[in-house]
């Protein structure tokens, strides 16, 4: 039986059960609905990606931010194997939740693979989507980020250090952010759960990352902003490119001197641009 959390922690908002997980969600304003896919990294959630973003699109749109199994504060099967079907069911279960037949998709990272996975699978589900971050196609990640999130061991100081290759300016990273990731990691199922969610990457050169494949995404009909950091170390902008270039209906802006976090580090250009997308003429 799952037993809701009992620590305060500001990432821990509402439950709802969707298709039997107690999954962990924010919510804010009406109108449309706006589904926010947060990344991979250790100590993540849904508040932690998009808090920044969520009261201003709130103000047009009713935004939510779910923990997709496997992170956060959602209940974790005891055997669940995890992978891009698992997840794309839980998201689907979590909008028959919540009485939501279609919505538009802002993904960072991880929730941008979720998302373009989404609309391979269950296109009438779906509506616009925004992806940050997203990876396409191979690429090679270097040897200072390989694996990182996968072997981070719980403290402060140690996130912190994690944190800081996300963003091209280290001072995105707060003390409050460091402790709320941190706090997360050592509460809400600790680091073994989290590395049931990916296989052990390598730990001692560069690493092969495979993302959705290029013919793949050709199929994909939907409108799609693709937003990318010039700088983003994580994943490269090669991988934005790919997106803009395979997916018919697709456009891409690309910001200089940023790196993985687009809504956090360039915050209100990408209120505006993602506003303006979401709200144009079909």
């Amino acid at each position: 039986m799952f037993e809701q959390p009992r620590i305060e922690h500001p990432a821990i908002g509402k439950f709802v059960d969707a298709g039997g997980l107690q999954t962990n969600y924010h919510e804010m304003g009406e109108g449309a609905p706006v589904i926010c896919l947060h990344g991979s990294g250790a100590g993540v959630t849904g508040y932690e990606n998009w808090h920044g973003v969520m009261p201003a699109l709130a103000k047009h749109y009713r935004v939510l931010a779910p923990d997709v199994v496997g992170f956060g504060f959602t209940q974790r099967p005891a055997e669940e194997s995890y992978n891009i079907k698992v997840w794309t069911r839980h998201v689907l279960d979590f909008m028959d939740a919540l009485g939501i037949a279609k919505a538009s998709f802002i993904g960072n990272s991880f929730g941008g693979a979720l998302a373009l996975a989404l609309a391979m699978r269950n296109a009438h589900r779906v509506d616009r989507l925004v992806l940050m971050g997203t990876p396409a196609g191979e690429f090679v990640r270097p040897a200072s980020n390989s694996g990182s999130s996968w072997y981070y061991e719980p403290s402060e100081e140690n996130m912190a250090e994690l944190l800081r290759a996300f963003p091209y300016d280290p001072a995105h990273v707060t003390p409050e952010m460091v402790r709320q990731r941190y706090e997360v990691t050592v509460h809400a199922g600790g680091m073994a759960a989290y590395r049931k969610l990916f296989p052990e990457p390598k730990s001692d050169g560069p690493q092969t990352v495979k993302g959705i494949p290029e013919a793949s995404l050709q199929g994909i009909e939907n409108r799609t902003l693709v937003l990318h950091g010039r700088e983003d170390r994580m994943v490269p902008l090669v991988c934005g490119e790919r997106i803009a270039a395979n997916v018919p209906n697709a456009d891409l802006h690309v910001f200089g001197k940023c790196g993985h976090w687009v809504q956090i580090e360039r915050r209100q250009a990408f209120v505006d641009l993602t506003h303006a997308f979401l709200d144009e003429a079909a």
